[in-house]
């Protein structure tokens, strides 16, 4: 690779794209329409992910965490933030609203 990235720097990029792979399917399997309403759904995702993206900032500014180099792609962005960490606080919250909205449509055609 031309920057030198083993592996294991893909790991943090690799959970997430399992996180994708595990929830994605669910928009077409029950038809819940979750990414044909972007709006609504970063309506629910925004809010939350800005607030913890500050946390996020603040607890790295204080030394409380940090990122393993060694499991990312060296990739940062404001506030020293991994660029997997942004994807996470998008990703993550999309899945549990894709998980939410299957579960939901399930329960509905049991009861049918």
């Amino acid at each position: 690779m031309s920057q030198g990235l083993a592996l294991e720097n893909w790991s943090y990029l690799a959970m997430l794209l399992f996180v994708v792979a595990g929830s994605w399917w669910l928009e077409f399997a029950f038809k819940i329409k979750v990414l044909r309403r972007p709006r609504l759904a970063l309506t629910a995702i925004v809010p939350v992910s800005i607030f913890f993206l500050i946390w996020d900032a603040f607890a790295i500014n204080q030394n409380h965490w940090d990122f393993d180099d060694n499991q990312m792609l060296g990739i940062y962005g404001p506030f020293s933030i991994p660029l997997e960490e942004y994807l996470f606080f998008f990703i993550i919250p999309l899945a549990a609203l894709l998980t939410l909205e299957g579960v939901k449509s399930l329960l509905q055609k049991v009861k049918r």
